[in-house]
């Protein structure tokens, strides 16, 4: 029984400090090319970034480093 106890607990901690991690805001992960939501309806996500995609990258990355 001790061990179902403690292991509801660790459960209980796990879900609210990922639920935290939802309430404090933080980014959704992103791919390298600025995520699936960057591929479109008509693309395919085939793992390689087309040339525009690369430059955009590049824009990101420069802007996260401006902002250090």
């Amino acid at each position: 029984m001790s061990t179902f106890i403690a292991s509801f607990i660790i459960i209980a901690i796990a879900i609210i400090a990922m639920a935290a991690g939802v309430l404090l805001g933080r980014p959704a992960i992103k791919g390298s090319c600025g995520g699936l939501n960057q591929v479109g309806l008509a693309g395919s996500c085939g793992g390689a970034c087309s040339t525009e995609e690369k430059e955009i990258c590049a824009k990101r990355k420069a802007e996260i480093e401006n902002n250090k």
